[in-house]
């Protein structure tokens, strides 16, 4: 039987393309959000979800931390790096001078944006839920309109392209993780994301906490905050370290940060990306 992996749908999304990279035999099933990817993860519904957490135009995706923090509690299974092109796609025979509307996710259209505003300065942007969804409702629009999307998308849903590779960055990536109930075992070449939390807000706390790392000659990859959605002025702070959590030296320097924090979590470890 094929193992179930949900990601953020419908055909066509760079999400779908990530799912195909990690496992091409895999039974996919689309869901229309990054939190629904996750509660079919955590029901069972799917063996495993992809979901998009980082871009190298826009930063982090926070739908993806917000649920890893708060709302889920699947772990992250494996990292995946997938090289972004976006296109604009419209309905054959639509001339750029005609266009009204252009659709797509709201990342698609910041990672564009130099594009849009020299080449449509006056056209409206609408948001969608994927780039799959905006070819979808350009094709279905009453108005000449155009949609940024994959070229999938386009063979999938009867688009042609107008024009190829309009992302602001050639070098444009976008990092994906899987999420299962179970995150990855020990291989020797690993990488643990987590997040922590204080009680109360005191000068040299995050310090403290980072020292811990520091002084064991833990490399950190990533360290960044997000809102605690409990009070104003109160973050959660999250970390990617080289290392897996059951290496001694990492589980010593977690011990010592739970012991600082108020909330201590775990969020997956897994093997580092490796581009070959």
């Amino acid at each position: 039987m094929p193992k179930r992996i949900a990601y953020l749908g419908p055909a066509g999304t760079f999400t779908e393309e990530a799912a195909l990279a990690y496992d091409e035999k895999a039974e996919l099933i689309p869901f229309s959000s990054i939190p629904a990817v996750a509660s079919a993860v955590d029901t069972g519904m799917a063996d495993e979800g992809v979901v998009a957490i980082e871009t190298s135009l826009e930063g982090s995706v926070t739908d993806t931390l917000d649920l890893l923090i708060h709302e889920s509690k699947v772990l992250i299974l494996r990292e995946l790096i997938l090289p972004i092109e976006h296109h604009l796609l419209v309905r054959p025979g639509t001339q750029a001078a005609e266009i009204k509307n252009i659709f797509s996710h709201p990342q698609a259209l910041a990672q564009c944006r130099r594009f849009l505003e020299r080449c449509f300065p006056k056209v409206q942007l609408v948001s969608a839920l994927s780039t799959a969804r905006a070819v979808e409702d350009m094709m279905a629009s009453d108005a000449a309109s155009a949609a940024i999307g994959t070229r999938r998308a386009a063979a999938l849903y009867g688009a042609e392209i107008l024009a190829e590779g309009i992302q602001d960055q050639a070098s444009n990536v976008t990092r994906f993780v899987v999420l299962a109930p179970v995150d990855h075992p020990a291989t020797g070449c690993d990488k643990t994301s987590l997040c922590f939390s204080f009680a109360d807000d005191s000068p040299g706390l995050l310090c403290s906490v980072l020292q811990e790392f520091a002084q064991r000659d833990i490399n950190l990859a990533k360290v960044e905050s997000r809102p605690s959605r409990e009070s104003f002025g109160r973050y959660i702070f999250l970390v990617d370290l080289e290392g897996h959590r059951q290496d001694p030296v990492i589980a010593e320097a977690l011990e010592r940060v739970r012991a600082k924090a108020a909330v201590l979590k775990i969020l997956g470890s897994y093997p580092r990306y490796d581009k070959s």
